[in-house]
């Protein structure tokens, strides 16, 4: 690495270039299969800030940059002067003339995290935001990869909010050729409108394909994954005191899991058996839900040397 390296971000998948998405999924896959991989980030201090709780996102970064030979320096919700109240954007300003990244989960919106990207000094990656989790998705089809082969016309059954995960599942999973994703989400918890119309603009430019409903009539056959996530996003609550009843229609037991004999059953974890899965799913002989968290410090190395590359 040189001082002068430009910096690249990653705050949502939209900010991969054609090709580039396979690219970083590929490297993951390479990271997790190689005994040594040297240490190209030597030299560089990653920054890890993380306003909410994490412990596979957070841990992973944290492990991937030493992995790579990097230097970090971990910031919680009360260290930095934002909390006395600085700007973030002076917060920015100065992490940028410091660090060569910043690992961030702010769980608000992305305009913040546009904001310190504004800069060619110190890359930006997305930990976690409102709208969209994308290392995550990197973690997911990482696994897809090393459980099939490869991500090529994979085939996934995703049950529960439409949340972050979701989306950032919608916006990768859409961008490799033949696959398949069916959403159902309970009614009032769908994908958002624009993400779901920038997954099916993907879809259409790679032949893959994109369904979401509301309900769990006419499942499709064939899944190679069943997929679903905590039903409570991380830092988020519901409006609606009653919301349980709405999901509980979409809670992966083994009745409906038994129905795809030959899947796989995936989770973002944390977990919470009885809710959004039963602990015969979760724990069973299918469920990668931990090869998936143990995917995430591949995932994670594969996003940081992308972002850090020289060039």
């Amino acid at each position: 690495m040189t001082a002068t390296a430009r910096r690249y971000h990653l705050i949502s998948l939209d900010d991969l270039g054609p090709g580039e998405l396979d690219r970083v999924v590929r490297l993951g896959v390479d990271f997790a299969e190689r005994r040594t991989h040297g240490e190209p980030l030597s030299g560089t201090v990653v920054g890890v800030y993380f306003r909410k709780t994490s412990t596979r996102t957070r841990t992973s970064f944290s492990a991937a940059a030493l992995r790579l030979g990097a230097r970090i320096i971990s910031f919680g919700p009360d260290d930095l002067q934002e909390k006395t109240g600085e700007s973030s954007a002076d917060t920015g300003r100065v992490l940028a003339r410091m660090l060569d990244a910043l690992v961030a989960r702010t769980a608000g919106s992305t305009e913040e995290l546009r904001a310190w990207a504004r800069q060619e000094s110190m890359s930006v990656i997305n930990a976690m935001s409102a709208a969209e989790h994308p290392t995550q998705a990197v973690t997911d089809l990482i696994t897809l990869h090393r459980r099939f082969g490869g991500v090529t016309g994979r085939r996934v059954l995703y049950l529960g909010e439409g949340n972050n995960t979701a989306a950032a599942l919608a916006l990768g999973l859409a961008r490799f050729p033949g696959t398949e994703l069916h959403l159902r989400t309970p009614q009032g918890y769908g994908l958002d409108g624009d993400v779901l119309a920038r997954s099916r603009e993907y879809a259409a430019e790679t032949g893959a394909f994109v369904e979401e409903r509301h309900d769990l009539d006419h499942l499709p056959d064939g899944i190679d994954a069943v997929y679903t996530t905590r039903w409570q996003t991380t830092g988020t609550t519901k409006p609606d005191p009653h919301w349980r009843s709405a999901f509980v229609p979409f809670r992966v037991h083994s009745a409906l899991f038994d129905r795809y004999p030959e899947a796989a059953f995936m989770h973002d974890l944390p977990a919470h058996r009885g809710d959004e899965v039963t602990a015969d799913v979760l724990d069973g002989p299918r469920s990668i839900a931990f090869d998936q968290a143990e995917n995430k410090v591949y995932a994670a190395m594969a996003v940081l040397e992308w972002c850090l590359r020289d060039g």
